[in-house]
């Protein structure tokens, strides 16, 4: 699975947060057939690609601390890969093949987050932790196989921890710092224990004169 995101907010005195990320996931069980007597392993790949937007304000607490509501917007698609040798089968001979057409499952969902956000920013060291509760429905849409249309309700509780600071040295006249970084997810409602675990952590560490692109080490548990 590889993921790509951000966000920002526009500034101290226009609290606008805008958001975004980008998915990509390949997905590789083995299903077993068996007639009592004889199995057989039966491949189901599949692949999915995913976005979501969030919209959202910060709200001062207290100092450094604001509450964020979160507005989120979520597109998804999926396909096995007979379905996409189907795409390029059509597309090749400008004929159809119907009994490749079944593995799609096309969703969109609604729904919202709400953040709590500490920003503690010093000359000698930066400390941002992030705890948000997310609350998306999926609902799939034309385009998807009779067998697999539904619904789902996509919950977690995350947190986020970053620590950065200067190492001494310089580089495109910024100071270069190590990063750590720390995050938890729980995942429950819908979510709980579907891929065979419910809690998922990530560690990294990196360190960048600009904004760090961290490698993360993750472990899920049941």
């Amino acid at each position: 699975m590889a993921q790509l995101g951000g966000g920002f907010t526009v500034s101290k005195s226009f609290s606008l947060c805008f958001e975004g990320n980008a998915a990509f996931s390949r997905y590789d069980p083995t299903f077993i057939a068996t007639n009592g007597t004889e199995q057989r392993e039966i491949p189901a790949r599949w692949s999915t690609v995913t976005g979501t937007v969030g919209v959202g304000w910060d709200f001062p607490l207290v100092r450094e601390l604001v509450l964020r509501p979160i507005a989120n917007f979520t597109l998804g698609h999926m396909e096995t890969d007979l379905a996409a040798a189907a795409r390029v089968i059509e597309f090749q001979t400008g004929k159809e093949i119907k009994f490749l057409e079944k593995g799609q499952l096309n969703a969109v969902g609604l729904g919202g987050s709400l953040m709590l956000d500490y920003e503690h920013y010093r000359e000698n060291y930066e400390i941002d932790v992030e705890i948000r509760y997310t609350n998306i429905y999926l609902q799939s849409i034309p385009g998807t196989y009779e067998a697999v249309k539904g619904s789902a309700l996509s919950q977690n509780l995350n947190l986020w921890s970053r620590w950065r600071e200067p190492i001494g040295l310089t580089a495109l006249h910024r100071p270069v710092r190590y990063v750590l970084e720390f995050t938890f997810t729980h995942y429950f409602g819908n979510q709980d224990d579907t891929l065979g675990f419910n809690n998922l952590c990530s560690l990294g560490a990196a360190s960048s004169s600009t904004p760090a692109i961290t490698l993360i080490c993750s472990r899920a548990s049941a």
